[in-house]
């Protein structure tokens, strides 16, 4: 067995290394897994100077001494993973220089000594992970320039232990605590500028707020996975991570993250996010996360998928959404339709999905859901709402044709009606003897004829809406005002006047105070001749000159004296409306 270059010998419940490999001189390759070996003598190993890997995995070793490696310069590979080692110190270092990979994982190792791998610059991969936490003393990992991977079991009173790993390309950390902390009395940094690739992991029992910390300074960190840490919070936490491709954050109680936290990591390519208990997805909308191709969020609580989550991830290829509580309604409609059409993404195991809800439905298959009722009842909503809308559109049309003026008469009359009310509670007396109502291109005989001789030969005071209308008060306040202020409104009629918005609710206003005092308020004045059928399309000033009496401008060119003296009797003379000669004019 000179030539022999690789012997296992596993499970076999052996106690002791057989001597009968000391001879085996040729050996590169040795295992002992899953045996019983309870110690390592100095003389286990020697003539063996070939050999570069030995696998020692799943025995109860407990401590070895410096000489049982004594003769193993050139091992590359050591593995006592799954013994009963406690504590590490300059035994390996002394006696293996030239070790590339160590795996020391699974065993109880509660500390490590300064100085354990001083010296062990070949050193690349190395693995404390432990079954409870290790006390990292400072210089424990000392020497360790050329190490690219470290997994380890960090006891989160340790001090920093990270200084002079420059090359450390992936490391995984667990965090462990005999107590629930919250806050720490200093920040933990890593000052590792080549990680690319970094796993957190803290214990169930403990909320570490203060663990993403470490993520400071990591320039280069490609892929990150944070498990069980729940106090997700800080919204810039990935601030200094800008080329992050690949995040996890699995394992929360329950986490709602909002759209900030993605926002420095727009090149990201893959987020797992599953174990979290999430119940919607409308963060991912404005997360601007338009580079991301793969997508896992397996094992939440999401029931109802909504459209614009992969509206807004337009580069997405591959979607998981496995063991969520789907409901099977018409609400989840969109998404099994798009998961049965689409051809950009693939959804993992998607005829899988099972419905939760509602009860109807429990146990059944998502993809199984007819949605094609739900296309027909929206159909007919559609129908419905498409049908009252053309019908209030029509009524809209009718109603504005035909009955426009009679509602805006309506709306004056129920506010004269109002101010009618208010001014009889307040007792007010008149102000004026008269407001004038005249278009504004009847100003000029307004003021050379009606002006001159009412006010400065007869004496009445009249109310002129440019002069005696109050400033920034809403126009329609100061006509009603007016009318309501003043004996008898007087109205100049003229072709224009019929055709002015204002003058006709002026003269509305004014015929409603009419009808409802009672009294004889009104004094037409026409300034144009204007036939009855002319007349028509107002229906309103129709009714009131054949049932009022009225004065004509015209009619008087060559009896002016008298002119003015009726229009003196009629601001003087109140009489009722039964004693006014109806359809006269004077």
């Amino acid at each position: 067995m000179t030539r022999l270059t690789n012997l296992s010998i596993e499970s076999n419940r052996l106690s002791i290394i057989p001597p009968t490999i000391r001879n085996m001189s040729s050996l590169i390759q040795l295992s002992f897994d899953s045996n019983q070996i309870l110690k390592l003598q100095c003389s286990d190993f020697l003539n063996l100077q070939s050999l570069r890997k030995i696998s020692l995995n799943y025995n109860r070793i407990s401590t070895f001494k410096s000489c049982v490696f004594q003769d193993l310069q050139n091992l590359r590979e050591l593995y006592l993973e799954n013994n009963f080692i406690s504590q590490l110190d300059g035994t390996i270092s002394n006696s293996l220089p030239n070790l590339a990979v160590f795996n020391v994982s699974e065993n109880h190792l509660r500390s490590i000594e300064k100085h354990t791998f001083f010296n062990m610059s070949h050193l690349t991969v190395l693995n404390l992970k432990s079954k409870s936490a290790t006390e990292i003393q400072s210089g424990g990992l000392e020497g360790l320039v050329g190490l690219k991977r470290l997994t380890f079991s960090l006891n989160y009173h340790s001090g920093s232990v990270f200084e002079g790993l420059q090359q450390l390309e992936r490391l995984v950390v667990f965090i462990s605590s005999d107590i629930e902390m919250t806050e720490l009395s200093e920040q933990r940094t890593l000052h590792l500028e080549a990680l690319q690739e970094l796993t957190i992991q803290v214990d169930k029992s403990a909320c570490v707020y203060h663990a993403l910390y470490i993520l400071h300074g990591l320039k280069k960190l490609r892929v990150l996975s944070l498990d069980t840490i729940c106090c997700l919070t800080p919204s810039n936490i990935f601030g200094e991570t800008p080329n992050l491709i690949n995040l996890q954050i699995t394992n929360c109680v329950e986490i709602s993250p909002k759209p900030e936290l993605f926002h420095p990591i727009t090149d990201l390519h893959i987020l797992n996010l599953s174990h979290n208990k999430m119940k919607n997805l409308d963060f991912l909308i404005k997360a601007n996360l338009t580079k991301l191709e793969k997508l896992i969020l397996a094992n939440n609580d999401l029931a109802v998928i909504n459209e614009t989550v992969f509206e807004a991830l337009p580069s997405l290829k591959y979607l998981d959404l496995s063991g969520n509580p789907f409901v099977c309604d018409c609400s989840n409609a969109w998404f099994i339709n798009w998961t049965i059409r689409n051809k950009q993404v693939q959804v993992v195991n998607a005829y899988q999905y099972r419905c939760s809800s509602p009860p109807t439905e429990e146990g059944h298959f998502l993809l199984d859901f007819n949605v094609q009722l739900c296309w027909e009842f929206t159909g007919f909503l559609c129908f419905i709402s498409t049908s009252a809308l053309v019908l209030v559109t029509l009524l809209s049309s009718f109603t504005y044709h035909f009955l426009r003026w009679q509602l805006v008469y309506g709306f004056y009359l129920l506010l004269a009606f109002l101010y009618d009310s208010k001014k009889k509670r307040q007792g007010c007396p008149d102000i004026y003897d008269a407001f004038v109502s005249y278009n504004v291109h009847d100003e000029d005989w307004v003021y050379k004829e009606l002006l001159p001789e009412l006010e400065e030969v007869q004496g009445w005071r009249l109310c002129l809406h440019h002069r005696d209308f109050q400033p920034g008060k809403p126009i329609i306040e100061n006509i009603t005002d007016a009318i309501y202020s003043s004996r008898k409104t007087l109205c100049v009629i003229s072709r224009r006047y019929l055709q002015s918005e204002w003058c006709s609710r002026e003269i509305q206003m004014a015929s409603y105070r009419l009808f409802d005092e009672q009294k004889d308020v009104l004094i037409l004045l026409f300034l144009e001749e204007i036939s009855s059928n002319q007349l028509s399309p107002f229906y309103r000033m129709r009714k009131l000159v054949k049932s009022r009496t009225y004065l004509s401008w015209t009619q008087a060119q060559s009896h002016k004296g008298l002119f003015w003296e009726n229009v003196r009797r009629a601001l003087d003379v109140q009489l009722q409306p039964n004693e006014a000669h109806r359809g006269k004019q004077l």
